[in-house]
């Protein structure tokens, strides 16, 4: 009898904390989360909320096509570490399930880890946004210095806000700049409007990442606010910061440690309101708020599916590292921006020759991947998905009945043994 009780409770502890994890979705804390099976080759990390439940009738995006061979180079097919013996011992205690550092300017990737998983970028992909800004005031269809009224949806905006008001007139240059110091939701909707709405401003960012070959991405909203199918890759988010750090425009706005934000006069609705002056915001970017050497700026984001998210550059002696973290956390004695410090100090320890794959250009990578791009199915289209590690809903159901049966039987086992003692 007590061999049996124990045979049981050992089969409860080995299968029953696994059905657990799946069945109940509860963030935990893990310090180096394990990829190399690819869990998130084709779709991103189960949501945590209702962001991404389809209204009825609409319909429901379809994963992207997984190209073969990878963007940047065979290696980066592999879905753990990814890194060069040679660049000595990457970073440890790393809690971003997908990372990446590489060289700036040369392009070459000195580590990775998951580097094409999809994950959910949060307010990164306001870099993508900012460039369909940028390039709409480079050919000339929108103005820097053009006066924009603020509307209730922009002042009423879900999550980070630069303060936009009622009566409140902000130029382009103030909603580009709250959209990038400060992660303004509320900048973000008017830098929409201006575009032409929300479609129009989707269908230019998703337009602007395939050109990039950043084939990992889909914006499903301007702001990263979740939403379903919306998707990018530490390589995506590199290409795309990349490609932002060319434009001088950009380059000044997301290295600014603050910006004197515009107010907005009283609201006559509200009695005894009085004038809502401007005021100094600062970046949410830690590491350029607080001095940390060579810091070029870069682009924070979190919401509850994506989990912490950062892009960002540094300097130093003449070269400049690109890192990128995603669906990580800061944990006790172990925040996201010491991360970010060790990941750069080890971009700048590697030898300038290190190169486990390469940020393409246009240019350069679309030879290589017409023909998969002619093949691939259209991301419009139902496409039916293998090749995952996420369980299906049966088998979720039968290991979590298993484990259900298995502690009854034990409960009744050990009860029984406590009977017969008596």
């Amino acid at each position: 009898m007590r061999l049996l009780v124990r045979f049981i409770l050992v089969v409860i502890a080995l299968l029953c904390p696994s059905a657990a994890a799946y069945a109940v979705p509860v963030p935990v804390p893990v310090t180096t989360p394990v990829t190399d099976h690819c869990p998130h080759k084709v779709a991103t990390p189960p949501a945590v909320d209702t962001s991404e439940v389809v209204a009825p009738g609409a319909p429901v995006p379809s994963p992207l096509p997984v190209p073969d061979p990878p963007v940047g180079g065979a290696r980066l097919a592999g879905c753990g570490v990814v890194a060069d013996p040679g660049a000595g011992q990457v970073p440890g205690r790393l809690t971003s399930a997908g990372w990446l550092i590489a060289d700036l300017d040369t392009g070459k990737i000195i580590a990775a880890k998951d580097p094409h998983g999809r994950y959910r970028p949060a307010s990164t992909v306001k870099v993508l946004l900012a460039l369909v800004v940028l390039d709409a005031i480079d050919r000339g269809t929108m103005d820097l210095d053009a006066v924009v009224t603020a509307t209730p949806e922009d002042w009423s905006a879900e999550g980070d806000s630069c303060g936009m008001g009622p009566g409140g007139h902000y130029t382009i240059r103030d909603l580009v700049t709250g959209l990038i110091v400060v992660s303004g939701n509320d900048c973000a909707d008017a830098l929409t409007r201006q575009l032409g709405g929300v479609d129009a401003t989707l269908a230019a960012m998703n337009d602007k990442a395939h050109s990039l070959l950043a084939l990992d991405t889909h914006a499903s909203t301007p702001s990263g606010l979740d939403a379903a199918g919306m998707s990018t890759s530490p390589y995506d988010l590199a290409l795309i910061y990349r490609e932002a750090m060319h434009n001088s425009l950009f380059r000044e706005l997301i290295g600014l440690r603050d910006y004197r934000f515009p107010g907005y006069p009283k609201r006559p609705d509200v009695p005894g309101d009085k004038d809502h002056p401007g005021y100094l915001m600062q970046t949410s970017n830690h590491l350029l708020l607080d001095g940390y050497p060579g810091m070029l700026g870069g682009k924070t984001g979190y919401t509850d599916d994506a989990r912490k998210t950062f892009v960002g550059a540094t300097e130093r002696d003449g070269r400049r590292i690109v890192i990128v973290q995603m669906y990580g956390l800061t944990i006790e004695s172990d925040s996201y921006w010491d991360q970010a410090e060790s990941m750069y100090d080890y971009g700048f320890r590697a030898p300038t020759a290190t190169e486990v794959g390469l940020l393409v250009t246009p240019s350069t990578g679309r030879s290589a991947h017409a023909t998969t791009a002619a093949a691939a199915p259209d991301p419009t289209q139902t496409m039916s998905v293998t090749g995952t590690d996420h369980p299906d809903r049966w088998s979720i159901r039968i290991l979590v009945g298993l484990c259900a049966a298995l502690i009854a039987i034990g409960l009744l086992l050990i009860a029984l043994r406590l009977f017969a003692r008596r």
